[in-house]
């Protein structure tokens, strides 16, 4: 049985997404892989093209698919993976933007510290909204 949690975040690159959906006390994870991971493309002089590959819609799009319940979400991770998961919400399903919390550039943690660091943005974070009554 899954618990609904508020706040998810995920760590992403080109041959690796981990989301883990959390709360104070628990935590789920989920791993996902690009069907074709990308090798490094290293760009010669004189060559065609722009030396990055292409980005991978279906990749991208179960990443978004793994964060559709969550109520704020925060994006992370080394390099662009994390900026062209923005930009494919952005234009595949701009209503969850809203819910994007922050993207952090963020090289390689465990586990254990890209959770608590979540924990940690999302205290911030939650502190700075206008309180309810």
């Amino acid at each position: 049985m899954t618990t609904h949690h508020n706040h998810a975040v995920i760590w992403i690159d080109h041959r690796e997404a981990r989301v883990f959906h959390f709360s104070t006390t628990d935590v789920e994870k989920l791993v996902l892989h690009p069907d074709h991971p990308t090798k490094h493309i290293h760009h010669k002089a004189n060559s065609i093209g722009s030396g990055h590959a292409a980005e991978d819609h279906n990749y991208l799009h179960a990443v978004v698919e793994a964060i559709a319940d969550a109520g704020a979400v925060l994006i992370t991770g080394p390099a662009n993976a994390k900026t062209e998961l923005v930009k494919h919400i952005h234009e595949h399903d701009p209503l969850r933007m809203k819910v994007i919390a922050g993207v952090e550039t963020v090289d390689h943690p465990s586990d254990g510290q890209l959770v608590a660091y979540a924990r940690k943005y999302f205290k911030v974070e939650d502190r700075m909204l206008p309180q309810k009554r």
